[in-house]
């Protein structure tokens, strides 16, 4: 299109006349709608505009949807795709690319508190990260506790799988931790946790005689926070969030197994990546770390801690299964989870911290305690004429010749 003719519509445009855009198209011999067009655009060609397309554009809706669960971090949604959908890039592109696409949440503001320094080989700080709850790809829930552990000094961090959070499982996690960094710190920095105290009151809180006796066969001294304080055990809280990682994996998990791997892949990414205060990899300054710990105890001492304690819910039958055999608990802990310890071929049963039997390890499939059998009779039988006492020893005995011939 020649300068006159646009240098007309740009007049036109600017006086707000409207030209016969029919008449102009058969004097010039150009489209009506190519003139419409330059004189929309007063008298100027209109750009068309540029569409951009992103690498991350193929990943947007899992995005998306990850961006909806409760407690998720970017960096766990990258490191996600990076490990499960094979992501290339850069973190910083993909904040970009979440911050252009209007997908990125505020941040809450944190209280500030001071920082401190502790001196190589002297503290562990640890903490549980509970109740996690993640579905499996054939929509199994794995509920579980991750036992949290972090050096003061090198931030070195190790993460240990639990169902459970007693005193057993406190005690088993803990030499676990140790054991995998070769040796012991002189303390433990934890809250108040229930595996470890009793609080019985504002400031009040006394530690279990087991974790007390812990303490003596370990030789490391556990101290507490103040009550209400998480802040001052910080180094083992902030790294914790990046347990938030596992979050990302919801629904994407195949198995118990599969779970497990996941966590040890990101214990070790946790270590491999610089530290926001020290700037350093935790596996760097752990390599000098190391020296300054103390040699563990001996391996009959770490040995009688590392039970690995078992639950189960009671059904009504009363009977839970152990190793192929099954044993009974009274009739109140129907529905109930207990834990199961064998000890010196006894086997403990538990009602959260509350020992509520003791069993002979034994070779009958079918193992009832009369009392425990007879209580539940008289649930069961409304005839108070009957001996109960009578029929539950004729049952048993006939449970015992007919179950348990091996």
């Amino acid at each position: 299109m020649n300068t006159v003719i646009t240098t007309s519509l740009a007049y036109f445009k600017l006086m707000g006349i409207k030209p016969n855009f029919s008449e102009l198209s058969r004097k010039h011999n150009i489209d009506r709608h190519t003139l419409k067009k330059h004189y929309d655009a007063g008298g100027i060609k209109p750009r068309k505009k540029r569409e951009y397309t992103s690498y991350y554009d193929e990943y947007k809706q899992i995005i998306k949807e990850k961006l909806e669960i409760d407690g998720i971090t970017y960096i766990g949604i990258f490191k996600f795709l990076v490990n499960e959908k094979g992501l290339k890039g850069t973190y910083s592109n993909f904040k970009a690319y979440l911050k252009s696409n209007k997908l990125c949440k505020v941040n809450k503001k944190s209280v500030p508190h001071v920082r401190y320094e502790t001196p190589p080989g002297k503290q562990m700080q640890v903490d549980w990260k509970e109740d996690i709850k993640l579905v499996t790809k054939d929509g199994e829930v794995l509920e579980f506790n991750l036992f949290g552990a972090c050096l003061s000094n090198s931030r070195i961090h190790t993460f240990i799988y639990s169902e459970t959070k007693t005193i057993e499982a406190y005690m088993r996690c803990q030499i676990e931790a140790f054991r995998r960094i070769g040796g012991k710190t002189k303390e433990i920095l934890t809250d108040n946790m229930s595996a470890i105290v009793n609080v019985l009151g504002l400031n009040k809180k006394r530690k279990h005689d087991k974790i007390l006796q812990f303490e003596k066969d370990l030789g490391v001294q556990i101290k507490l926070c103040k009550t209400r304080s998480p802040e001052t055990k910080g180094k083992v809280e902030s790294q914790n969030r990046f347990v938030s990682r596992l979050l990302a994996y919801n629904n994407e998990i195949e198995s118990l197994d599969h779970l497990l791997r996941i966590i040890e892949k990101l214990n070790i990414d946790i270590n491999n990546e610089p530290n926001k205060t020290t700037n350093i990899a935790p596996c760097i300054l752990f390599k000098k770390e190391k020296e300054y710990l103390l040699p563990l105890p001996s391996k009959c001492i770490l040995d009688q801690y590392s039970i690995n304690d078992k639950t189960c819910i009671v059904p009504s039958t009363l009977l839970i299964d152990y190793k192929g055999n099954q044993y009974s608990v009274p009739k109140e802990y129907i529905n109930k989870r207990v834990k199961i310890l064998e000890i010196n071929n006894k086997l403990h049963i538990y009602f959260n911290t509350e020992l509520i039997t003791i069993h002979d390890i034994s070779n009958k499939m079918i193992n009832y305690k009369k009392e425990h059998y007879t209580e539940a009779l008289k649930e069961t039988i409304k005839n108070k004429d009957l001996d109960i006492k009578k029929i539950a020893e004729e049952n048993l005995k006939l449970l015992s010749e007919g179950f348990n011939d091996k």
